[in-house]
């Protein structure tokens, strides 16, 4: 067993949680690219330069400390969600600094350590180390936007001590994370921790609908083409088809929506809406995409609305 520091470990871990602190039961406000999150991850990587560790900044910003030999690469992220967990992906990254110090103390095998950038979907879904891995190329990245219109390439150039190249995946000998819940299970069966046997497939995707802006006052209900009674609609729709589809775990969120004009006096007139699902079954993340295309453009259809869908993440 290595001889890991507690309290080395938990200074730490609240260390990085003063980034960005969003005051109690607030967690912290650390998003991709964000003065919080460059500050948090300068830190993280002084910490790794003390812990003996070479640090390497891949182009996207994502820190890595490396050991000098083929080592097993440990970590997860630290940016964050608005409001996000504070044990959220810090947990992995700290754990990771900790091993990474006890083996080196015991003369025990390496260990490198990496803090992934944008994993919290400021621009897609985990960004950094899509692109790391190559199954998202950077040109692709590079014209991913946030929600106020910032693209990927512009955040990223904030990012200092940037190196050009990309840290090989061959010098690693495996990836391991630690990572909290996040849900009720282990809590509901009164158990300490639980062991991944699968990693679930994430897709995400905008979804517009345009119908007619009026009056509120005047325009009759019959007739309207409201925006977020389409959204509504869709809404329903899909929860009926997917209860042939799905299973107990597979998940699906609308978590974002934009209303134009968004005002209490007009019938809105455009809507656009995030749509993500998650299941670790490939075939039935794409039954449910045809579902979610299919509920969409029946709702267009059948009320009068354009319809456009953005790229799935």
């Amino acid at each position: 067993m290595l001889p890991v520091n507690p309290d080395r470990f938990l200074a730490d871990l609240h260390q990085l949680r003063s980034f960005g602190a969003a005051g109690v039961g607030k967690g912290v406000v650390r998003p991709a690219y964000s003065e919080a999150d460059i500050a948090a991850r300068t830190w993280l990587a002084e910490r790794i330069r003390e812990a003996g560790l070479s640090v390497h900044v891949d182009p996207v910003g994502s820190v890595f400390g490396l050991a000098d030999d083929t080592s097993l690469l440990m970590g997860s992220h630290s940016d964050s969600q608005p409001e996000g967990g504070w044990l959220d992906g810090a947990l992995g990254v700290i754990a990771a600094l900790e091993v990474a110090r006890a083996s080196a103390e015991a003369g025990g095998p390496p260990v490198s350590v990496v803090s992934f950038q944008d994993e919290e979907g400021r621009f897609g879904v985990t960004t950094g180390s899509a692109v790391w891995s190559g199954n998202l190329s950077l040109e692709k990245a590079d014209g991913l936007t946030d929600r106020d219109g910032v693209s990927f390439a512009e955040a990223r150039a904030r990012m200092p001590g940037r190196s050009d190249a990309f840290v090989d995946p061959a010098r690693f000998a495996g990836f391991l994370e630690m990572h909290i819940e996040q849900g009720p299970i282990l809590d509901r069966e009164n158990e300490a921790i639980g062991v991944v046997d699968a990693i679930v497939g994430i897709r995400d995707m905008k979804v517009t609908l345009v119908g007619e802006q009026n009056h509120a006052g005047t325009t009759p209900m019959r007739g309207r083409r409201d925006a977020f009674q389409a959204l509504s609609r869709f809404n329903s729709l899909i929860a009926e088809r997917f209860a042939n589809v799905v299973t107990p775990a597979t998940v699906w969120t609308i978590g974002h929506v934009t209303l134009h004009p968004n005002a209490s006096s007009i019938v809105p007139g455009k809507v656009t809406f995030s749509m993500q699902w998650r299941d670790g079954d490939a075939d039935r993340l794409g039954r449910m995409e045809a579902i979610i295309r299919g509920a969409a453009e029946e709702v267009a259809a059948s009320g009068g609305f354009d319809l456009s869908f953005g790229p799935m993440l």
